[in-house]
């Protein structure tokens, strides 16, 4: 797997304060994307020990909320082995840290991947640019979803996170 950047102390990408990982690789295009630079899957950088290393020193932070898996898109099939290893160790690691997770696919396409164990809220679809609205938590079309994934599997029904 690669990707272009690790922040921290992200107050955008979910909820509290995030260390986020910004994968490379993704096959929806969407037009109007924020960040096109990452659609190449050999662009950004080898995700390696090192990354791995600074990745979890910025998650062992007590002041940070979580983990979000972003790009790119996490689950691009050649990152979705990658990114189920991280957010395991996530979520082994720092059980009372959440795991945040976009994606352009569809909940029902993803639901019954082994990622989803390990992930606490899922913001799916594809961003539609005529659908942008700036006033979205979270999320740039109105076509995604914010998916409490944990009640939702137990459920087996889609339930959306109420901030």
């Amino acid at each position: 797997m690669r990707y272009h950047n690790i922040t921290h102390d992200d107050m955008l990408n979910g909820q509290g304060l995030r260390t986020v990982l910004w994968v490379a690789g993704c096959e929806h295009r969407c037009n109007g994307c924020q960040n096109p630079i990452t659609w190449d899957l050999e662009g950004g950088l080898p995700f390696d020990e090192e990354a791995e290393k600074e990745l979890f020193s910025y998650l062992n932070k007590d002041y940070i909320h979580g983990i979000t898996f972003s790009g790119g898109d996490p689950l691009h099939p050649q990152n979705r082995n990658e990114i189920t290893r991280l957010a395991k160790i996530a979520k082994e690691k720092y059980p009372e840290k959440t795991v945040w997770l976009y994606s352009g696919y569809e909940w029902d396409e993803v639901k019954d991947l082994e990622v989803m164990k390990y992930t606490d809220i899922f913001i799916d679809g594809k961003f539609v640019e005529e659908l942008k609205d700036n006033n979205l938590h979270w999320k740039g079309s109105s076509n995604q979803k914010t998916i409490d994934v944990q009640k939702s599997l137990s459920t087996k029904k889609t339930v959306l996170y109420e901030d």
